[in-house]
């Protein structure tokens, strides 16, 4: 079970597992620069039903109609989801209310877990990492960011097969050890 943490921590371990993840190992070449640009947001969701979760996403898709200024949004979600398979309902429900609110092809889900696992991969296959995070964390991104940011890149298609050999490379201990020193800092783990 997970330890309760103040939203200010949640946002502290997430950003460092960005930072000392995400893009200290490329595995997104496009967040650097969103963070310089202070265009991503932090938003830790807490509520008490599923409804209420869905509904947060659904402000949150608002927000970003509104404020053309926050690139993407990080929903981090310290609590409720600590079971990957209850997770996924989550993702699987999120997706689908966005295609009937009307979002399909303006925003895009991805998604990351502290027990992140691909359904063709054990357990203990490193490259699960390339998807595990603090805490479960549904990223809200505009499809039309998504869109520019792989046609300026060469052989963006080839990122995810990169960032799997780059984390078996690392194996499960020093991936382990990246994800742990970014929740050491607010006593978390």
């Amino acid at each position: 079970m997970m330890q309760q943490t103040t939203d200010h921590q949640a946002i502290t371990q997430t950003r460092a597992w960005i930072d000392a993840v995400i893009v200290a190992l490329n595995f997104c070449p496009f967040a650097r620069r969103e963070l310089d640009r202070n265009s991503v947001r932090f938003k830790v969701i807490r509520e008490d039903s599923l409804e209420q979760y869905l509904l947060a996403l659904i402000d949150e898709c608002t927000l970003l109609d509104r404020d053309p200024e926050i690139e993407t949004s990080l929903l981090i979600l310290p609590q409720g989801f600590a079971a990957f398979d209850t997770f996924l309902d989550l993702l699987e429900m999120a997706n689908a209310l966005l295609v009937e609110q009307g979002y399909r092809g303006i925003y895009q889900l991805a998604s990351f877990h502290p027990e992140y696992r691909f359904a063709d991969a054990p357990a203990g296959d490193p490259a699960n990492y390339t998807n595990r995070s603090p805490f479960p964390l549904l990223h809200l991104i505009r499809e039309s960011s998504i869109e520019r940011a792989v046609a300026s890149y060469p052989q963006a298609e080839l990122i995810p097969e990169r960032n799997i050999a780059l984390a078996r490379e690392k194996g499960s201990l020093e991936m382990q050890a990246l994800l742990a020193t970014c929740c050491k800092n607010s006593g978390k783990r």
